[in-house]
């Protein structure tokens, strides 16, 4: 008696008549839809997946981007491929804490800067052509001036055995070689690269003489 009470409706039917046969024009429109949709989804789960790579989600540290990569791939790029790659030269180099180890690298010092560098602890069958291999990255043959400095004289007698003098172009491109290449293992020894010691000129003598 309190609530009002619904009143009875008699049950209402709606029919709908439908033709069993789709007219074409819709059915070409409503596969153009899916398959759009599908395009539609497919081209944003790749930018997602491309946006997660490039900023390392879900890593401590991004992924290196590809600018870097091009970087050590051009200059690798500029190095004819007779000669040593800097990855290679990487891969058989000696850690620090590897140096350490050998009685070779025992009080290491690099010397002055100069454009010839010093290359000692070499094994028996190392010739030649096996230090232009790696020492020759380091030189543009393409010019005359480079082509002519690049010098390599191998000691294979004396107590000089082992050990070989290499000049560079100039004093960054030695550097550059005694940066890289110390403690590189070539035929299973470490090279010990240094920077050549420039002879003293004979002036010095002749000054000390005069000044008696």
């Amino acid at each position: 008696d309190v609530f009002e009470q619904p009143q009875h409706v008699g049950h209402k039917k709606i029919e709908f008549h439908i033709s069993s046969d789709i007219p074409a024009v819709l059915q070409i429109n409503s596969e153009k839809e899916e398959k759009n949709g599908k395009s539609l989804f497919f081209k944003y789960l790749c930018a997602t997946v491309e946006e997660i790579n490039n900023t390392g989600f879900g890593r401590i540290f991004p992924a290196p981007s590809s600018n870097d990569k091009m970087e050590t791939e051009e200059e690798d790029d500029e190095i004819p491929s007779e000669f040593i790659s800097r990855k290679d030269l990487e891969k058989n180099r000696l850690s620090r804490e590897e140096m350490e180890k050998f009685s070779v690298f025992k009080n290491y010092e690099p010397g002055d800067p100069n454009c010839r560098v010093y290359v000692k602890n070499l094994a028996k069958q190392v010739q030649e052509k096996d230090l232009k291999f790696i020492f020759g990255r380091y030189v543009d043959f393409q010019s005359e001036v480079e082509r002519n400095m690049f010098d390599i004289r191998l000691m294979k007698e004396g107590r000089m055995k082992g050990q070989a003098f290499i000049g560079l172009p100039n004093e960054k491109a030695a550097a550059k070689a005694l940066k890289e290449a110390n403690g590189y293992v070539l035929f299973e020894k470490p090279m010990v690269v240094q920077f050549a010691r420039s002879a003293r000129p004979k002036q010095d003598a002749n000054d000390g003489k005069r000044k008696k």
